[in-house]
């Protein structure tokens, strides 16, 4: 396992091969939820349900969710604690990756959610020592550059399921044989190869925070951060769940491969934006500025999904929905790096943060029972467009004074 280069002055900037191998290893982590949440495991409940496949995923998926929230925390509490956040990593790899094959020793519901469980529990074991891992070795100057870097890990989830799910590739249980062995060979080499530059002042315990933004607090700085991101989650969650759904009451003849083409297309798109966006960020030294942009161009885009009355009309808002919330999810996740005020807290503090990738999922559906059948979809994205505005709002209130 490979040890940490000697550590860097001022001005100094973390090595390419690092940045590189990490975006990878991030990539590895979304490789092994993507591809088995989305289609995987909603493959193998069909087989099993006899008929009541919907309450068996709810049924998982509330569990799940339950269970990556809080083992996210966990865990990245202890990597803080034991400062030695590649054990963790590769311990939860590991892990993940034996009860990702053994998914099919489950012939019932509760045993399902047992290793379901298990599974959540080892692969944020896995995620939040990982997440944490950038912020002791990437500075401020190049977290833009490493938001645009993250933008590769939706692509490459969406990817990995398209070539495991190839009609005769291969059958359902060897499937996670090869989910796993892609996820092992994209997380290992950034343990086993990155050895990154040191920057002490990323470690060094603080013990009364200074905001990094001028003339914020850091705690206001935290919470709009986490409270924007939420919000532009919840409409991520919302499209992510329900965009075939709506395309089809746009076009009925609009299918299931139409959908992922589009979806497929935007995720790629997305990630040369962000990286240009990302390095902009970082050359003007205005990091929180893109994360506004995007949350307000977000809602401009549900709007004119509201008011979509064509295919052409549809399709175009979503790309520019998917573009920029794309964007914003990546740079986001490496700018929440700046702004956690303890670094001897980051773990814990991370995991608390990934509650915004998690809460949206049990916000979501009663959001959408609750409006799309009194006020269709419309009523539903102007809803969503609100949250999203008000997102850029609480951001641009940062990037005012930064």
């Amino acid at each position: 396992m490979s040890e940490p280069a000697p550590a860097a002055g001022n001005g100094e900037r973390q090595y390419l091969r690092f940045l590189l191998l990490y975006a990878l290893a991030a990539a590895g982590g979304a490789m092994a939820y993507v591809p088995f949440l989305t289609i995987l495991l909603p493959v193998r409940v069909e087989a099993m349900a006899g008929g009541a496949e919907v309450t068996w995923l709810a049924y998982c998926s509330f569990f799940g969710a339950a269970s990556a929230s809080l083992s996210n925390i966990l865990f990245g509490w202890l990597s803080d604690r034991t400062g030695n956040r590649r054990g963790w990593i590769v311990g939860g790899l590991m892990g993940s990756c034996a009860l990702l094959v053994a998914m099919p020793l489950a012939h019932g519901l509760p045993t399902l959610i047992g290793l379901l469980v298990a599974w959540q529990v080892t692969l944020n074991m896995m995620l939040g020592p990982l997440a944490a891992l950038a912020g002791d070795y990437v500075p401020d100057r190049q977290k833009g550059f490493l938001g645009g870097l993250l933008s590769l890990s939706p692509a490459m989830g969406a990817l990995a399921g398209a070539f495991v799910t190839f009609e005769g590739m291969a059958d359902a249980d060897a499937r996670l044989w090869i989910v796993a062995a892609l996820v092992a060979s994209s997380v290992l080499p950034v343990i086993l190869f990155g050895r990154p530059k040191s920057f002490p002042e990323l470690t060094a315990p603080v013990d009364r925070p200074q905001a990094k933004i001028p003339e914020k607090r850091p705690q206001v700085v935290v919470r709009r951060m986490w409270l924007a991101r939420l919000l532009v989650q919840i409409a991520e969650a919302v499209l992510f769940a329900y965009l075939y759904i709506w395309f089809r009451t746009v076009a009925a003849d609009f299918g299931d491969d139409d959908t992922a083409a589009v979806f497929g297309a935007v995720l790629v798109l997305a990630i040369p934006a962000t990286l240009w966006v990302g390095r902009w960020a970082d050359r003007s030294e205005r990091p929180i500025l893109p994360l506004a942009a995007c949350a307000a161009l977000t809602a401009v885009a549900l709007l004119l999904m509201a008011s979509a009355d064509s295919l052409t009309f549809a399709v175009a808002g979503y790309a520019l929905f998917g573009l920029v919330t794309s964007m914003f999810l990546s740079l986001h996740t490496a700018q929440t790096l700046r702004v956690l005020p303890r670094p001897q807290t980051r773990g814990r503090d991370l995991g608390l943060f990934n509650l915004t990738n998690t809460v949206p999922s049990l916000i979501m559906p009663w959001l959408t029972l609750a409006t799309v059948p009194a006020l269709g979809f419309s009523g539903l994205f102007m809803i969503l467009a609100g949250l999203s505005a008000i997102a850029s709002l609480l951001l641009a209130s940062i990037s005012r004074t930064n």
